[in-house]
């Protein structure tokens, strides 16, 4: 970040060759760390990130970061090491031997014992921490194997951990070798960890199901812990009744079969309470079942029970499910190995539990109550209620009730990018039934609430509702987001029940004849000037972007559109630093702004003599050969604002007309322009 300039997120992952998720998710300990230095971070949406501060701070971080080794590691990464230290060994660890291996101060090391111990609590595990004695992690064996296990699972990328098992691992580079993955993976000889894997790939075909990969690489890490810890004396324990209760399934001869296959090849003996939790994950990872091996292996109190469960949410949420037949299977499956997992506190981890609460927080309660009253003698914890939630956002999801949304989309003069958004959100999102188009001007004036979705191409401060900042052509990325607060708002308004008011919170119908005269008016004023005053006009000899908005200030000055082209250029300039104003996959860039220096609306092309380099809406470098110009007065009608509005929007409406705007041809462009704004007018008549 050495960078003068803001550099992009997708720049970073680029040049780090790391992907732009890993980027988003190492920003914090960035931020963490320059903060020691009095610095801070600007991150721009759209634009990208930059260090601020002095140039002293800066060269004192550089320093430290020209000597810092490649075996430094991230808090995280260092408390892992530590954890997975403690875990191995049955004796104490002095704190000074974890900072001499680490590199770090004896005083760092106790703060990172502090974070584990937190984090270790969910595992049913505690440190003993004494003066003179070190540290040592207390608690069951099969909770330490959890602990490992879900360690090694948590830093392992699948893919490299399927291809280092199909791969000569002597040939991995010393740089592979120093990653926290391989240093976990150290943990378990790998040579045994290829044996067993061999044997587990054997076995896999014959379950009933498939392995997802994710259960696959937990099913063959958790062999190769047991196998290294029953070696050492770490013996599990496995309560006899449901050991018992397991015998008899498909998943406990299957679990057996691998054991004394293994028990072989390595000259081991393995008990029985080990082949118990083999059985629990095979159990626990199910992808599909059929509703004849339902049936068949299924006790029928856990199908009564999931039953009940279906019924009890449906009452509160006035939906008959009960015929359901997919909800029923799928919650049976789920919550056969759940209920052995649960009722021998096995560590249950779900890594979108925040998500999950957030996103379906009314269903998320039903399901806790649902629970408790269905199954009194269990305690389900919140991540285990989290993979219910989705069993039944599922079905809701499924229903074939519209959902129709009224969105609100802002810019910052309410006559550029808006447009280009709301066309884009009317084209992508399907539920969407009507956009507003406003300003950052009218913002204190709206009723936010009055909207089912506000979507800003600008960050906003101090509004007090949730919205979501998107580029002006909607990436994919902001389609998840908004596809994922759609599916949020489809699920809360199925739990809450509240019928949707069909409502128009901008255009209602007014019964007064005059302003609706008056309004048409004004259209038809708005359309007329703004026809009379288009023009494409090509420019010569200026190479920058500041010197060519100032050449075409200058041009408007002259036929009296605008006045003191210097602020009104200067504008253009500030309202790109907002966010890049480049139509990607074209040569168009739309510069916007609306000032009281602006005397009348306008809207022109300028054709370049040469490219230009300035930021796309995508927040990547692009050249343009056109710059689309709209102004507006401040104080200018809304009938003038919706027609500038929806020019913008006419861009990029297809290829056709990007092609069009592209060709310069002013008096195919006008005509154009003139057909679709009659054709607006019609409809609003």
């Amino acid at each position: 970040m050495s960078a003068q300039d803001m550099l992009t997120i997708k720049k970073l992952a680029d040049h780090l060759e790391v992907s732009a998720r890993t980027v988003h998710r190492d920003l914090k300990s960035v931020e963490a760390i320059i903060a020691e230095y009095d610095l801070t971070m600007d991150k721009k949406s759209g634009v990208g990130l930059q260090i601020i501060g002095t140039a002293e701070n800066k060269s004192r971080l550089e320093l430290v970061l020209f000597n810092v080794k490649h075996t430094d590691y991230t808090p995280e990464e260092r408390q892992t090491i530590i954890l997975s230290t403690l875990l191995e060994t049955n004796e104490p660890i002095k704190l000074f031997a974890l900072a001499d291996e680490l590199q770090v101060t004896v005083a760092t090391v106790s703060h990172d014992l502090d974070k584990i111990e937190e984090n270790i609590s969910g595992f049913h595990l505690s440190l003993i921490r004494k003066r003179g004695y070190g540290v040592k992690v207390d608690g069951r064996e099969a909770d330490k194997r959890a602990a490992l296990s879900y360690l090694i699972t948590q830093h392992l990328d699948e893919f490299d951990f399927i291809s280092m098992l199909r791969e000569n691992i002597q040939k991995k580079s010393k740089q592979q070798a120093d990653t926290i993955s391989a240093r976990l993976l150290g943990l378990v000889d790998r040579d045994r960890l290829m044996m067993i894997e061999k044997r587990v790939e054997r076995l896999r075909e014959e379950l009933p199901y498939e392995l997802a990969d994710s259960a696959y690489i937990g099913l063959v890490v958790h062999l190769a812990l047991a196998i290294e810890r029953l070696q050492k004396g770490d013996n599990i324990q496995f309560d006899a009744d449901n050991l018992e209760q397991l015998k008899g399934t498909r998943e406990y001869n299957i679990a057996l079969k691998m054991i004394r296959d293994l028990g072989t090849a390595m000259a081991i003996e393995i008990p029985d309470d080990e082949i118990g939790y083999i059985t629990m994950h095979l159990m626990g990872a199910k992808l599909r079942v059929d509703h004849e091996y339902l049936i068949e292996d299924t006790s029928l109190d856990i199908a009564v029970k999931a039953k009940e469960l279906i019924r009890f949410i449906g009452v509160k949420l006035d939906i008959d499910m009960t015929d359901n037949s997919r909800l029923l299977n799928d919650l049976v499956a789920h919550l056969k190995p759940t209920i052995y997992r649960l009722k021998q506190e096995m560590s249950i981890k779900n890594p979108m539990i925040e998500e999950i609460r957030h996103d379906y927080q009314q269903l998320f309660r039903l399901l806790e109550e649902g629970v408790d009253t269905i199954f009194p003698e269990v305690h389900f914890p919140e991540e285990e209620i989290g993979y219910l939630v989705l069993h039944f956002a599922a079905v809701l999801l499924d229903s074939e009730e519209e959902l129709r949304l009224n969105a609100l989309v802002i810019c910052s003069s309410g006559i550029g990018t808006a447009k280009m958004l709301a066309t884009r959100l009317k084209q992508q999102i399907p539920e969407i039934n009507q956009v507003n188009n406003k300003s950052l001007f009218e913002l204190e004036k709206l009723n936010l609430h009055a909207y089912d979705l506000v979507v800003s191409t600008i960050p906003l401060k101090g509004i007090n509702r949730e919205y979501i900042l998107a580029s002006p052509i909607l990436t994919q990325s902001d389609v998840h987001k908004i596809e994922k607060f759609v599916r949020r708002r489809k699920i809360s308004q199925k739990t809450d029940r509240r019928q949707k008011q069909e409502k128009d919170p901008e255009n209602q119908d007014n019964a007064d004849v005059v302003p609706r005269l008056q309004a048409m008016q004004e259209y038809s004023k708005a359309i007329l000037a703004l026809l009379d005053g288009f023009h494409v006009r090509q420019l010569a000899g200026e190479r920058t972007l500041p010197k060519v908005l100032t050449q075409i200030c200058s041009k408007l000055a002259k036929e009296q559109v605008l006045e003191n082209e210097q602020r009104v250029s200067r504008k253009l300039l500030e309202r790109e630093r907002l966010g890049g104003l480049g139509i990607p996959n074209t040569s168009l860039a739309l510069y916007h702004t609306r000032s009281n220096d602006i005397l009348k609306p306008c809207f022109a092309i300028y054709p370049l003599s040469h490219p230009l380099t300035v930021q796309g809406m995508d927040g990547e470098d692009m050249d343009i050969k056109h710059i689309l110009l709209m102004l507006a007065p401040d104080d200018t009608s809304q009938e003038v604002l919706e027609i500038l509005s929806y020019l913008s929007g006419l861009v990029i409406k297809d290829k056709k007309s990007i092609q069009l705007f592209q060709s310069g041809n002013e008096a195919k462009i006008r005509q154009f322009i003139a057909g679709q704004l009659n054709q607006l007018i019609n409809e609003k008549i």
